[in-house]
């Protein structure tokens, strides 16, 4: 049997499945100390199902907890940015994009120095060792100890960071080093940035995995954790902690799979519908469609993996307002996106609060059997009306706005808001809400395989098409093995050959993805460690 768990902003969802059925399910409030909110959900699983933590062969993990860190701009540590690309890259150094409050947390420590590749692999200009050493030095001297490196072109040649990594270590043992090149994709500013967030990151992911292990001996759970990342696949403990970064945005690419898995739908649309925001992505052969552009997180621009996601602010918990305040003819009536959040249980109408909600709409409405419906009886009839069609215009917008035809397709609906869409939203062919839709999420996460991927530039000057898209589908293969899976189970499951015509030596820029079952681990710590 396995566990998935997802922790989101308001609730904590397990599930226990045995093969491809679920055998038992619960939701606890999420608490600050994320792991207490984890335990509780996951032994009353244990109890639905009636599982001892002996028949449990995995636990699979899914968490907002490091991109809330950068949101919130706490549990960040002070990092260091070594940038190889001198003579060049000088007009856009480090950081210069960041949120002022962001850099502040981080310090202003950056150190360009002389390195870096042409995109088909010639030296921009040597690497100097004894400027790397002076870069160590003065980092251990400030009292930072994470440090983000980046070379211009590194996904052609990651020759020059492997190097600076050995250098700095040799110099300064203590640093704690993330390369760009195990990060982030082509693109030089945003590839830094995909590095510097995994770098201020590393500690906090250090004390949480080890406090979600903790957790799993808690309850006596002896079997491989391992954490979701943000492309639908999974990561082994270990790669969590040196990749936290990879966790971003997993909450809905969870509940994409999980949709995907409870359906039976391959390509559609999904809605996600929790207590404060919905989130609506597109399935494309079962896994969430990537973005195509560099994404933005807590105002930094990155270009690591990440799917391709709409949020607006309509939840369970959306606050409901009548523009002419009294009689509630409907007039002006907006849903959102303020919210009451995790306080729903507390203000919301159907559970004795004093609040008007989504949640109490879909209670007046008809829509769910809700807490208390007696208390929302007296809601004016129009209002309730406008409200509902109000959230069904906002949700069939959002459709419409990720689809790329006009044709209609099959929508999805899950999420312990999910009560919330109405059956015939417009521009769905149909409206699916499946059995145990409201925790999806945490099934997502139960089903999901280890995956990998290799996004760089191979110049035809020194090999032919062939045995680029062979070297790019080995190393691919290799990563994955290296985060957990299965060698015998391992598959390319995408391609990209993009001709970079605009550049000479003939190059061509090669993305590959490939997923694997999850190898058998013992003990919690669970499986490979990463590349």
């Amino acid at each position: 049997m396995r566990i998935g768990v997802d922790v989101g902003g308001t609730n904590t969802d397990a599930v226990a499945m045995s093969g491809s059925e679920v055998v038992g399910w619960s939701k606890a409030v999420t608490t600050p100390e994320v792991t207490d909110g984890i335990v509780t959900a996951v032994r009353a699983v244990l109890d639905d199902c009636g599982a001892s933590p002996e028949a449990i062969g995995a636990v699979m993990i899914g968490t907002t907890h490091f991109t809330n860190a950068l949101v919130e701009g706490r549990r960040l540590v002070p990092t260091a940015v070594v940038r190889l690309g001198l003579p060049a890259t000088r007009g856009l150094p480090p950081f210069i994009d960041w949120p002022e409050r962001l850099r502040a947390v981080l310090g202003d420590h950056v150190y360009l120095c002389h390195g870096g590749h042409e995109f088909d692999g010639r030296l921009i200009s040597p690497i100097d060792h004894d400027e790397l050493r002076a870069a160590a030095q003065d980092i251990v001297s400030k009292g930072v100890n994470s440090v983000a490196v980046a070379s211009v072109f590194s996904p052609v040649d990651d020759s020059f960071e492997a190097e600076t990594r050995d250098v700095l270590a040799d110099e300064a043992p203590e640093l704690d080093i993330s390369l760009s090149s195990e990060i982030g994709r082509l693109g030089l500013l945003e590839r830094e940035n995909a590095a510097v967030v995994n770098a201020c990151l590393r500690p906090l992911a250090e004390r949480t995995v080890s406090g979600l292990i903790g957790a799993l001996v808690e309850l006596g759970l002896d079997c491989p954790l391992h954490v979701s990342q943000n492309d639908g696949t999974l990561m082994s403990a270990d790669f969590a902690r040196r990749y936290p970064v990879a966790t971003f945005a997993s909450g809905p690419t969870n509940s994409m799979r999980g949709a995907a898995f409870l359906s039976g739908i391959r390509d559609g649309v999904v809605i996600d519908v929790g207590g404060t925001t919905s989130d609506v992505g597109v399935l494309v052969h079962g896994f969430p469609r990537e973005a195509s552009t560099a994404v933005s997180v807590a105002g930094v621009r990155t270009n690591f993996r990440m799917p391709d996601v709409l949020s607006l602010g309509l939840g369970g918990g959306s606050l409901v307002r009548s523009g002419n305040g009294a009689d509630g003819d409907g007039a002006d009536v907006t849903v959102g996106p303020d919210s009451v959040g995790y306080e729903l249980t507390d203000r919301a109408l159907v559970f004795g609060g004093d609040e008007l909600t989504a949640t109490d709409i879909a209670a007046a409405a008809g829509m769910a059997d809700i807490g208390d419906r007696a208390t929302v009886s007296d809601v004016d009839a129009g209002l309730v009306g406008d409200a509902v069609e109000c959230m069904q215009d906002m949700l069939a917008t959002a459709v419409e706005q990720m689809k790329t035809s006009a044709d209609p397709v099959p929508v999805v609906v899950v999420g312990g808001g999910g009560v919330l869409v109405r059956d015939g939203l417009a521009g769905a062919s149909e409206t699916i809400r499946p059995d145990y839709f409201s925790v999806a999420s945490a099934i997502g996460a139960a089903i999901a395989q280890v995956g990998a991927e290799t996004d760089r530039v191979y110049s035809m000057a020194s090999m032919t098409r062939d045995e680029a898209m062979a070297e790019a589908r080995s190393v691919t293969s290799q990563r994955a093995v290296d985060a957990g899976a299965d060698a015998a189970t391992v598959e390319i499951t995408d391609i990209d050959e993009i001709p970079l015509t605009y550049l000479p030596s003939n190059a061509i820029r090669i993305r590959v993805k490939a997923v694997g079952d999850l190898a058998a681990g013992n003990g919690i710590s669970g499986g490979g460690g990463g590349p």
